[in-house]
């Protein structure tokens, strides 16, 4: 029971009861609230500066994940750099240099992505770590723009290696008759006596002197482009064309193994020596061609000689004799 309160009136000498409104009730109880309110924000405000609230401790541990994360990323980042440069090093160091290729100039690897604003998007969003996030874009982006740069130099690397590939079969590399024993080589290129007229003339050839029969094969890749018959001149011939400019002839021959246009490999039989056309012994006449221009044969019998067996046969084509024909 609530206590009732008195105050003594000097005027009528009486104690009189104090009476309390309904606004000075409203006004207690507004202070009251207040006073407490007051005490309780300022409890929360202590508490809050020395403790973390359990949101706080959650967001605070994702924070830390995501910083993990963030250096993880950006350390294998960094390795796939290192992965990359060396990458880049063997293709225009070791590659390019075996396959005659210009290595890719140091300012096309190294220009930019381009465009000033072009993380201006994920600055207008208001991320907090704005400047972590375009940092990682910005080294993925220049990871990826390199990776495309190198991508495009292997697809070149390869195509030029598959044509280095085909251009070193194209090349007559062989002796077009079995001659190991280097006994075959009968006449060599240059001026050599005519075999009819018994003066010097151009040799544009090599014969090789052999029995009628003996295999011949061809020197190089290449498509049988010509293969005539005559009573004169070659005989019976073929031509190869090899590509890359190069071309062989074999000339006098006894018969053939091959018809035009066929695709033959190095080492392929393509017809047998003989004696026909302008010919005073069975043999085989061989010539090359480099752009069109005869070259000296010998100088393309490098894949089945050793050092001493080349030098030999330069020393043998060297004589200056007779030539068995054409």
């Amino acid at each position: 029971m609530a206590r009732i309160k008195y105050y003594y009136d000097t005027e009528t000498c009486k104690y009189e009861r104090i009476k309390t409104s309904t606004s000075d009730i409203i006004l207690n109880a507004l202070g009251i609230f207040s006073l407490t309110l007051a005490m309780a924000a300022g409890i929360l405000l202590i508490f809050s500066s020395y403790f973390e609230s359990p949101k706080e401790v959650m967001l605070r541990n994702e924070v830390r994940e995501l910083e993990f994360y963030y250096e993880k990323l950006l350390a294998e980042v960094d390795k796939l750099q290192i992965q990359l440069q060396n990458m880049e090093y063997r293709d225009d160091n070791i590659y390019r240099v075996v396959l005659g290729a210009e290595p890719i100039d140091k300012s096309i690897r190294e220009a930019g992505v381009g465009g000033m604003d072009r993380y201006e998007e994920i600055k207008e969003k208001g991320i907090i770590h704005d400047d972590i996030i375009v940092k990682l874009t910005e080294s993925v982006d220049n990871l990826r723009r390199k990776i495309y740069i190198e991508t495009k130099s292997q697809d070149e690397v390869v195509e030029l290696a598959e044509n280095k590939e085909k251009l070193f079969a194209s090349i007559p590399a062989i002796q077009p008759v079995s001659n190991k024993q280097l006994i075959a080589l009968a006449s060599g290129f240059g001026l050599r006596i005519h075999p009819v007229y018994k003066v010097k003339k151009m040799h544009t050839g090599i014969d090789f002197a052999a029995s009628i029969g003996t295999p011949i094969y061809a020197t190089a890749d290449g498509i049988i482009d010509q293969l005539e018959v005559s009573f004169s001149g070659y005989g019976k011939m073929i031509e190869i064309d090899h590509g890359f400019g190069y071309r062989t002839r074999y000339a006098h021959m006894h018969g053939f193994a091959v018809k035009k246009g066929q695709k033959v490999k190095r080492g392929d039989l393509i017809g047998y020596v003989g004696d026909t056309g302008l010919s005073t012994a069975p043999h085989l006449h061989y010539e090359v061609f480099v752009n069109g221009k005869h070259v000296n044969p010998v100088y393309y019998f490098f894949n089945d000689l050793n050092p001493a067996e080349y030098e030999k046969i330069i020393e043998l084509a060297s004589i200056e004799n007779q030539a068995l024909g054409m």
